[in-house]
């Protein structure tokens, strides 16, 4: 072994060059780091738990579930009448008590005051227990809240709720950041808010959509987006609305992997007043409960191609309200909201819409004609609106 080396610099001062690293036991000491290695545990260290349901067979705590349906055909008042129910202790569909808690929601598509917050009032919730995720806190500014990249960080502010009960995303397609359409980047996507629910120990109700022209098809199959999103979820419900305009509309459970699989309800939408206040919001009023598989209780529904058409005009009449929108916002937004391109273009040519370019990063745009509108008589309802 070389000793320690002085050398003498400028001026007479003199340096120190450090030899190799000194044996132990006659080897040189090296810095390693530790390998991660895999973790196993006995299943003796664990104990056998059963389901904590939040409403038994239907919502359970630490899971997420999907509420898919048609637009038009109130997934939204529906989830806001189970919120009602939790932040009052009222009851459930089937007539059970609710066991009260608090209520947290995130929307991309509708406003909180003219929409949610009545919806939710006139459904006989307590205000004092439903919270909205408005934002998040960066750096002492104020940004939205992207469910795709925050929603890990929701937990310290969700944990300071006293008993959170239910954790409402609409529409859930915004927790991916990447392609809705890939297995793999679906469940990435997914996984934030799958750990969300766990840690929360609530149940988290994430909304989309059922994909145009799947009539008659395995209900799973027909969610909007990859089928990822029905096997990330542990219950998938599903919304239909018959081809009789003056038959009930019907809730159906489309899959469990945690309890029964088959089995629904009947239930109208209507116009109820705001307490307090000198306006009514749509609501919803459940009807008996039926027997059957998901696919023999959406056999009634009306075949969707027929109101494709007339959908893709109120989708784009909404999304172009406002000015030129990309074209690739337009493209993402109609397959979230199971849309297809092809009659987008279709609908697109028969309003003549126009495409304009934006600039040379920006790309091309679409933009609705001056003095253009849909009828408003044709979609009267809010539920029926679409928004990107």
């Amino acid at each position: 072994m070389q000793p320690d080396k002085i050398i003498i610099g400028p001026g007479g001062t003199s340096f120190t060059t450090i030899g190799p690293p000194k044996p132990l036991n006659g080897k040189a000491q090296l810095s390693r780091t530790p390998k991660p290695s895999v973790i196993l545990k006995s299943a003796a260290e664990y104990t056998p738990e059963p389901i904590d349901w939040l409403w038994r067979d239907w919502l359970a705590k630490g899971k997420l579930h999907l509420l898919a349906g048609a637009p038009g055909t109130g997934k939204t008042t529906i989830g806001i009448a189970l919120a009602a129910a939790i932040t009052s202790g009222g009851k459930w569909p089937d007539g059970t008590p609710v066991d009260a808690g608090d209520v947290l929601i995130w929307s991309g598509e509708d406003g909180i005051s003219d929409t949610l917050l009545p919806r939710f009032l006139a459904a006989g919730g307590n205000k004092d227990r439903l919270h909205f995720i408005a934002g998040r806190d960066e750096k002492g500014e104020a940004r939205p809240f992207d469910p795709s990249t925050d929603m890990s960080k929701l937990y310290g502010a969700a944990k300071s709720l006293s008993a959170i009960k239910l954790l409402l995303l609409d529409p859930v397609v915004a927790a991916v950041a990447a392609d809705s359409h890939k297995n793999t980047e679906v469940r990435r996507g997914l996984q934030p808010v799958v750990d969300l629910a766990e840690r929360l120990q609530c149940a988290v109700l994430g909304i989309t959509h059922l994909s145009k022209n799947t009539s008659g098809r395995e209900p799973l199959e027909r969610i909007a987006g990859s089928i990822a999103f029905g096997a990330v979820a542990r219950v998938a419900l599903a919304t239909v609305r018959p081809a009789d305009q003056d038959a009930p509309r019907r809730l159906v459970r489309a899959k469990s992997n945690i309890g029964p699989d088959t089995g629904g309800f009947e239930y109208t939408l209507f116009s109820a007043p705001v307490p307090g206040f000198g306006f009514n919001s749509q609501t919803v009023e459940w009807g008996q409960m039926l027997e059957g598989t998901a696919r023999e209780l959406m056999a009634v529904e009306q075949p969707d191609n027929e109101g494709e058409r007339e959908d893709a005009e109120e989708f784009l009449a909404q999304a172009l309200a406002a000015g030129p929108v990309p074209t690739k916002e337009i493209k993402e937004a109609a397959r979230a909201h199971g849309l297809s391109w092809r009659t987008i273009e279709r609908v697109k040519r028969d309003l003549g819409v126009q495409a304009v370019k934006l600039g040379m990063k920006e790309g091309w745009a679409w933009e609705m004609p001056a003095g253009q509108r849909i009828p408003e008589d044709r979609h009267s309802d809010a539920e029926d609106r679409h928004k990107i």
